[in-house]
């Protein structure tokens, strides 16, 4: 790579400047619409912004940047193809019935007061088996918003309490690769990150938890709702147990340590058994070609469930809305947001920028609480930034790895605040991976589940006042004498 000048910080801030300026123009010139290109083209520009800058004025050669970019792209290959997955799932979960019968029978059985704390717990204990949110989230996940729904439960507030669960398990399960990433990145034993991510993890899902019971509490019984969306539900599904074999099958490979994309690609097309079998009339409908036979209508009817827009007239405008699929086509907006936002963050790497502005805020850390805090603001910053948890994860461990060290502070608290930070905030941003999938997934937008994701938004907080206090945390020699907080090393402590 050639030598070229690192621009300064407020150079290296330009694009991302233009990059919101460009966002704030497209979400108030076409709402939530702008996912569908207006984001796109703002990410596109705003790199644009940044190559001309750095190959104008700091002669970074092309070839740089279209290796940065290459090497990107290369690993998010897999989770442009669980996205896929994720498409065909949703749509045959909801055609075979799957979704229906959980819907239909979900909601006789949960109170709408508990519902949203019950919710949680689910969506985690899920997660913390597959290690994976985003399974978690298109699987029970789609299930639950329906039943919220059915119970009068508001979107934004299911939304929060499935996405709180499922981070939560993503974030401690041994299995997830967020977790495996942030503990191989700062060399520290896995399962030692996990459990010394447990001093902040379990207080913030204990309060997120409490939250979600006192708002519980101020929902009423739903009746009328349920019996309107039961009625609707029989009326136009065969509701069966038998589905149900396709979610405990399911869940037999997640936990037998199944890799999610073939785990999704199974119970998709175990779906699409169900549905040849027991919705023949709901596939008849959608294939909507009397000219076939039989057997070629639910062929065609099954194809276009997976890879196409499905609608089902339940008589009951609410409950269209919430079994209407998009199949792999639904995710194609998606994918093109991830590719503009993956080239974007390669571009500000490549540049040099994202090293400038990070290293700015490493000069800023003084003391144990600035130090952790600098973290946590690198971690948000980069998923803001480069549209991906795990480029956030892996440049937020390399950048401090030193800084940990010359303070004499562990590896596994640069682990674990890499987590708290970059891993749980992904979902929040609008733009990147994880907040434009999940979005999709469940139909609410970003910004409308953010303020109820409770888990997400109290793990940084927690992770700073942690550091603060000082608790479980270790100092190995003693820090510069300038560093008021710190002028003893810390007592060894136990887990």
């Amino acid at each position: 790579m050639s030598n070229h000048t690192t621009p300064h910080p407020l150079i290296a801030s330009i694009p991302i400047i233009v990059l919101i300026g460009l966002l704030a123009v497209a979400i108030a010139l076409f709402g939530s619409d702008s996912l569908s290109g207006a984001s796109q083209v703002a990410l596109i520009m705003a790199m644009a912004v940044c190559v001309l800058i750095s190959t104008v004025f700091y002669h970074v050669p092309w070839k740089n940047f279209e290796q940065q970019i290459s090497k990107t792209m290369g690993g998010i290959f897999i989770t442009l193809l669980i996205l896929l997955s994720v498409g065909m799932l949703a749509g045959s979960w909801m055609i075979s019935g799957v979704v229906p019968t959980l819907i239909y029978y979900g909601v006789q059985l949960l109170s709408p007061k508990f519902f949203l704390v019950t919710a949680c717990i689910i969506c985690a204990i899920v997660s913390l088996l597959s290690g994976s949110s985003w399974t978690t989230i298109a699987t029970i996940g789609v299930a639950l918003l329906g039943i919220g729904d059915a119970l009068g439960v508001s979107q934004a507030w299911t939304a929060g309490a499935i996405i709180s669960g499922a981070y939560f398990g993503d974030k401690m399960s041994p299995l997830s690769d967020t977790t495996i990433l942030a503990s191989s990145s700062t060399r520290v034993d896995i399962f030692e990150h996990i459990r010394y991510m447990m001093h902040t993890t379990v207080p913030a899902l204990t309060i997120s938890l409490i939250i979600f019971t006192i708002a519980g509490l101020g929902h009423g019984d739903g009746a009328i709702n349920i019996e309107q969306y039961t009625t609707g539900l029989s009326s136009s599904f065969n509701i069966s147990a038998w589905t149900l074999l396709v979610p405990i099958i399911t869940g037999i490979m997640i936990a037998r340590k199944t890799p999610s994309l073939i785990v999704l690609f199974t119970s998709s097309i175990l779906a699409g058994i169900v549905a040849l079998i027991l919705q023949p009339h709901i596939l008849a409908q959608i294939a909507a070609d009397p000219t076939l036979t039989h057997a070629a209508s639910l062929t065609k009817g099954l194809t276009i469930t997976y890879f196409g827009a499905t609608s089902i007239d339940t008589g009951l405008a609410a409950l269209n809305d919430l079994v209407s699929t998009g199949g792999m086509a639904g995710m194609l907006n998606t994918i093109w947001l991830i590719i503009c936002a993956m080239c974007f963050g390669a571009a500000m790497v490549a540049s040099g920028m994202i090293h400038s502005i990070t290293q700015i805020i490493i000069r800023w850390a003084k003391s144990r609480t600035s130090l952790v805090s600098s973290t946590v603001v690198s971690g948000i910053f980069l998923n803001l930034t480069t549209g991906d948890q795990f480029i956030s994860i892996v440049l937020t461990a390399d950048t401090f790895s030193n800084a940990y060290k010359q303070k004499g502070f562990e590896q596994r608290l640069l682990s674990r605040t890499t987590e708290d930070a970059a891993t749980v905030t992904s979902v929040l941003v609008p733009w990147n991976t994880c907040g434009m999938t999940q979005a999709t997934v469940l139909g609410v937008p970003t910004l409308t589940y953010l303020p109820y994701c409770f888990f997400n938004i109290l793990c940084p907080i927690m992770t700073i006042t942690i550091a603060a206090l000082g608790w479980k945390i270790k100092q190995l020699k003693p820090a510069p004498s300038n560093d008021n907080e710190n002028t003893q090393p810390t007592e060894k402590t136990e887990d």
